[in-house]
């Protein structure tokens, strides 16, 4: 009896431990970060969105000729190898036709009216041909190839970073854990006039391509040429420069919304990140 008893609870416990397993495993697995954080260490959390122009001089190692960051994430999409979505929350994922799409410049209305139309602007008139009625019909005939209006590597010059801002209490140290990267269409190249997401990705996802693609995801070092270092590390060492845009608030508005755009929303920025920086000071003050 004390057998059978010993037998169902052993049974019970690993049932338990697989249950609990399978729970952890998909946790991480949903986890966009590349370096995710147990929830029951986090005792202070704040989501903050940055923005990254790559045309800074301290981004430029980003963007360096022929091994641009959004150059190789494009590739990377196309290739199949990485799946973009349709914003940060990283829940619909877009095809490749419609991340393609996004790539591509909106065309504003316009052309020729009703009346122009009817008037007959616009109508193209064939021209005779006699080598080719010579010829035949079939002669010289060639199919065009499809044309590409997509942007350029060069042209997506404006990332656009979500990261939560945790203090570890079990480390005693506060993370700025990178969820999701986006790629910006930058408001001037954009006919309606503002920035437009092209996709967003995992920032686990980005990490894979980057130890994946050594040769191409390089953090270029201006200084050093045996010093340049994976895309991956430049992004945990956070040799970058961003500004914030939006800290998590019950109306989801971002500063320049609050504060208002221009030098306003500028120094919002500013006064945002000392806030960060005095929270974690603070907690070692008594």
């Amino acid at each position: 009896m004390k057998l059978v008893k010993a037998i169902g609870v052993a049974a019970g416990l690993m049932f338990s431990v697989g249950a609990m397993a399978q729970q952890v495993a998909n946790t991480t697995s949903s986890n966009p970060s590349a370096r995710p954080i147990p929830e029951s260490d986090i005792l202070f959390k704040k989501t903050v969105w940055r923005k990254i122009d790559l045309r800074e001089k301290q981004n430029k190692p980003m963007f360096s000729e022929n091994r641009e960051i959004t150059k190789i994430i494009i590739n990377a999409v196309k290739s199949g190898e990485l799946t973009p979505y349709k914003s940060d929350s990283v829940n619909t994922p877009l095809t490749r036709e419609e991340f393609i799409a996004n790539m591509t410049p909106k065309q504003t209305e316009g052309g020729l009216s009703e009346a122009e139309i009817a008037a007959g602007f616009g109508e193209v008139e064939e021209e005779e041909d006699a080598w080719g009625d010579a010829l035949g019909s079939d002669a010289g005939t060639t199919e065009a190839a499809p044309v590409s209006n997509e942007f350029f590597a060069k042209q997506l010059y404006l990332l656009e970073v979500k990261e939560n801002a945790v203090f570890d209490k079990k480390r005693s140290r506060m993370y700025h854990d990178i969820q999701t990267i986006s790629i910006k269409v930058p408001a001037t190249l954009n006919p309606l006039g503002f920035e437009q997401n092209v996709a967003s990705f995992k920032m686990s996802d980005l990490v894979r391509v980057f130890r994946n693609n050594p040769e191409m995801a390089v953090w270029y070092n201006a200084q050093n040429d045996a010093q340049h270092k994976n895309l991956a590390d430049a992004f945990d060492l956070w040799l970058f420069s961003s500004y914030i845009t939006k800290i998590s608030n019950p109306g989801d508005r971002a500063l320049a919304d609050i504060y208002g755009g221009g030098k306003n929303g500028l120094l919002a920025a500013q006064d945002a990140a000392e806030a960060l920086i005095e929270y974690e000071y603070s907690l070692w003050s008594y």
